[in-house]
């Protein structure tokens, strides 16, 4: 299914929107001639033209030789030129802010980072003390891209809990111990760019749909399991926020008797069930009561990170390991399950921890996913790990920026 969410219309009260609707076309389907970004967002050749004229004036459209395509791809009676966008004419900057890292990035229109920097923080620290750090970060990123500050479009910000989109507040980030952060205002008045801030989870989502798997998917959602539990929607190629913030899939409750408690305040959520420290903890109790089995060896090493460990020990074919990851697993296919009766998405893609063990966890989330959906919706969606690894974060940030500052925006702001 295409939602088409490049469609355009025509008018100049809509010359905004059809722009969008030029470069969304350029983005997915590039390079492509004038006459192809007509048919495909049925605006007419004359406002296409006009459009084009003004993104070759800006630099950020180019004209490309199509004759250096594969015949297959140049189609029969295609014009020797089609365009292109032109990744490095504009930059924007990606802020991950995750639980004790933070990473910032200089990344191009297509959201490829292209100068990176990281920073580990204890997750206890201050607010005001982790802004200053990226304040520093994003200053030495530029610095180091050369292009100079007037390539810059702005910065996008993906920040760890809840977040207000419309005043850029980190309302809450219970595992920073953050409340009420004027994340946009403090960093837009120390850059003095235009800065804009959503959930982490629903920039992986939008960075998906703009330039990953999730191009052309009318709903899609992407669930990232690691600390916490959290997921994005993107529906017709926009982000889908509802009243208040959507996503907290974490805290959709599995165990309603007997379930740990929540930080949330409630028990016998999914994030209690399928977050690092729900797999560590039942690792932990597992390898003591069999001291001497290659859970507990693994587990004893010191040289890689807990769930590697883990994974090593189901990878190395550890029965007992192999049950608690199944386990694990199968609550996120409940939740998974849920997720599908509720939105029906074409796609899912399932990031964080999942992703670094899809070899040894996918299989049992797909089968519970399937089994418990409603009929049989979960044989329709596709279940995925993230286009961009362990680069979801930073992409999805500069998908925020890119989304706010370009995609978006008048022709004027450029």
């Amino acid at each position: 299914m295409d939602p088409r969410p490049h469609t355009g219309h025509t008018g100049s009260a809509l010359k905004a929107h059809n722009r969008r609707a030029v470069l969304r076309t350029l983005l997915r389907y590039g390079p492509v001639s004038r006459v192809q970004i007509a048919e495909h967002t049925g605006l007419s050749s004359t406002t296409v033209t006009n459009l084009v004229a003004a993104l070759l004036a800006q630099g950020v459209v180019a004209e490309a030789d199509l004759t250096a395509l594969p015949a297959r791809e140049r189609g029969v009676g295609r014009p020797r030129t089609a365009l292109r966008l032109v990744p490095g004419a504009r930059r924007v900057i990606g802020v991950h802010i995750g639980v004790g890292q933070v990473r910032v990035a200089v990344c191009d229109l297509l959201g490829c980072p292209l100068h990176t920097r990281v920073l580990e923080h204890a997750p206890e620290q201050p607010a005001d003390q982790v802004l200053d750090a990226i304040v520093a970060l994003v200053e030495d990123a530029i610095a180091q891209d050369g292009a100079g500050r007037a390539a810059l479009l702005g910065v996008g910000v993906g920040a760890s809990g809840r977040v207000d989109q419309a005043s850029g507040v980190n309302i809450l980030a219970p595992n920073l111990g953050w409340r009420d952060v004027p994340l946009r205002d403090r960093l837009a008045e120390r850059l003095r760019l235009p800065v804009c801030v959503d959930n982490n989870v629903r920039g992986m989502a939008l960075a998906e749909a703009l330039f990953g798997a999730g191009q052309g998917v009318g709903v899609l959602a992407f669930v990232y399991a690691r600390v916490g539990v959290g997921a994005g929607f993107v529906v017709d190629g926009r982000v889908y926020r509802g009243g208040a913030g959507a996503g907290e899939i974490g805290h959709v409750t599995l165990l309603a008797d007997g379930g740990e408690p929540c930080r949330c305040g409630s028990t016998g959520c999914l994030e209690t069930l399928v977050s690092e420290a729900a797999f560590a903890r039942r690792a932990a109790m597992l390898a003591a009561r069999d001291p001497q089995g290659a859970l507990a060896r693994h587990l004893a090493a010191a040289d890689r990170p807990p769930m590697q460990r883990i994974f090593d020990a189901a990878r190395e074919g550890d029965p007992i390991t192999l049950d608690l990851l199944n386990e694990r697993a199968r609550y996120m296919g409940l939740g998974l399950a849920n997720l599908v009766n509720t939105l029906s998405p074409e796609l899912i893609i399932l990031g964080g921890l999942f992703a670094e063990g899809a070899d040894v966890l996918f299989g049992a989330v797909r089968e519970t996913l399937r089994r418990h959906a409603f009929a049989g919706l979960g044989e329709r969606v596709r279940l995925i790990p993230p286009t961009f690894g362990d680069e979801a974060g930073i992409v999805g940030a500069a998908a925020l920026a890119l989304d706010a500052f370009f995609y978006e925006v008048n022709e004027g702001t450029l």
